[in-house]
């Protein structure tokens, strides 16, 4: 049993992980289960340590991930069987990354919190890059609702996702000197004394780092049209989705300064349907409401496809419309990698809309009323570095619009929700969310929900919000105080470790 209890306990705290996220929100399970991870990570045989730190990560991405198969199966027409096994494999993919942990603890034989956390840091940078990256489940997010929130406006939430793995580590440190090494006590009391004064700095230090306009407040309603996935891009629909969206849309007009609907809101290339955009154009006009419309957009130029966010505004065409495209495309969603190779073997490599182009990294913010929104469709709310580049002095707040549709009653819908969050905390924005099917919200720039529609209903969700002036550390600095900080850590370590072993090398020959 002794064999066999690092690879059980790899499956437990790897498999609850995801308890710690949105829609569950217990927070405090993000710690046991890096516990987990530290504990077979620290396993004095090299082989097991790493097998079982890939095992926390296949139980832990599998599990966290699983609400991928929806889309796989009941959309992009895989058996179960296959969209459960993609799954399977994408969690492979992404265990490697506990895997480079655990194997650079062993071999730099990691004793210090800081270092586990800077290592935890690299490996997570890396997972979020390499490939476009998959930056989703950081352990920072977790800690939105905790007195640690504080974290994210200084070091966003990298900076607090390595206070989890900090503050962990100095809770494992303390566990393995009092039960199994017991002349290091010492050094645990100072490890745990250290870690509940940081503990206690982090959870009071809390500044406010945005001031709200009040004076500039406006009017904005969110049209939620939950139009079932399987629906969405059923031709024979379309003229029902205009219908619906033009219904609610129409009551609003007058009485919002500005209306704004979720990604690809109506799904049909914007050139298309026109006749549908004039009239929007002329009843905004009359009505002095601009609209914002997550479209289906080709460049007249360049003849490139993209998925956009276009204002109608009384002034509109296709041509001129002030637009927002999205720059970080969701690979197999909105685009095929190796495309030739890939597109003949099946449906699941053809899901509706996977030929789009990506627009400018660096775009300029949409204005409406006088008031800049910066632009975020869908997967790239959870792109901190993105929004950081794109956020200006002038920005009033962050838009972003999706379709969460894809992952039916999942909780993939809520753990996106809870980054958006995390968005407004790091910048002090507010952050103005439409989506299809939900979570369509106002959040505020402290991330905390101000009004939230429910999942699966046809509303709209009307707030009058104010755009707020200051910017955090993180949106002036993004993650680069806290990189140089990890690399001073490590230097000190190498520095600290080169003396000692002068010292000792001197005591041993004298």
């Amino acid at each position: 049993m002794h064999r066999f209890l690092p690879y059980l306990i790899a499956l437990i705290t790897g498999s609850i992980g995801v308890f710690a996220f949105s829609p569950f929100d217990y927070w405090g399970i993000a710690y046991i289960s890096m516990l987990g991870l530290l504990y077979v990570a620290k396993n004095p045989h090299k082989k097991t340590a790493l097998r079982a730190s890939f095992l926390w990560g296949v139980s832990f991405f599998s599990i966290a991930t699983s609400w991928l198969h929806v889309s796989i199966h009941q959309f992009g027409g895989s058996p179960l069987w296959l969209s459960y096994f993609l799954v399977f494999v994408l969690a492979c993919y992404l265990s490697l990354f506990p895997l480079l942990f655990t194997y650079l603890v062993q071999r730099f034989k990691v004793v210090s919190p800081v270092i586990f956390g800077t290592i935890w840091t690299f490996s997570e940078f890396l997972r979020g890059w390499l490939f476009t990256g998959f930056p989703w489940l950081q352990f920072g997010y977790t800690q939105i609702d905790t007195p640690f929130a504080g974290i994210a406006p200084i070091f966003g939430v990298t900076g607090l996702t390595f206070f989890v793995v900090w503050l962990s580590a100095v809770i494992f440190n303390a566990i393995s000197a009092i039960t199994q090494q017991p002349q290091k006590i010492k050094f645990a009391l100072f490890n745990i004394l250290l870690g509940i004064s940081v503990t206690g700095v982090v959870s009071f230090a809390k500044t406010n780092y945005a001031t709200s306009l009040e004076n500039k407040a406006i009017t904005i309603t969110l049209a939620q049209g939950n139009i079932e996935q399987s629906l969405k891009w059923d031709p024979d629909y379309l003229q029902s989705t205009l219908q619906i969206y033009a219904n609610l849309i129409r009551p609003n007009l007058a009485k919002s300064d500005l209306i704004i609907l979720p990604e690809s809101a109506l799904p049909a290339l914007e050139e298309s349907i026109q006749p549908f955009f004039d009239e929007l154009n002329q009843a905004s006009q009359h009505s002095k409401t601009d609209i914002m419309i997550g479209t289906v957009h080709r460049d007249e130029s360049s003849g490139k496809l993209f998925n956009s966010i276009a204002l109608v505004d009384g002034n509109y065409s296709s041509t001129t419309a002030q637009r927002y495209n999205k720059h970080h495309l969701v690979p197999f969603g909105e685009y095929v990698p190796l495309e030739n190779l890939l597109r003949p073997l099946g449906s699941v490599f053809n899901l509706p809309m996977s030929a789009f182009q990506s627009g400018d990294n660096i775009q300029p913010n949409l204005i409406s009323k006088e008031r800049r929104f910066m632009g975020a469709i869908c997967y790239e709310i959870i792109e901190s570095s993105q929004l950081q580049a794109n956020l200006k002095d002038d920005t009033d707040f962050i838009l972003t619009i999706s379709n969460d549709a894809w992952f039916g009653d999942s909780y993939g819908p809520w753990q996106h929700f809870q980054m958006a969050r995390m968005r407004a905390l790091e910048l002090a924005k507010p952050v103005i969310r439409a989506t299809n099917t939900g979570v369509t919200a106002f959040i505020d720039a402290q991330g905390k929900v101000i009004r939230q529609a429910p999942q699966f209903v046809q509303t709209t969700l009307t707030e009058k919000i104010a755009p707020t002036i200051g910017k955090t550390p993180y949106a002036v600095f993004g993650n680069k105080p806290l990189y140089a900080l990890l690399v001073l850590f490590v230097l000190l370590r190498v520095i600290g470790n080169f003396i000692q072993k002068r010292i000792a090398s001197r005591l041993n020959h004298g």
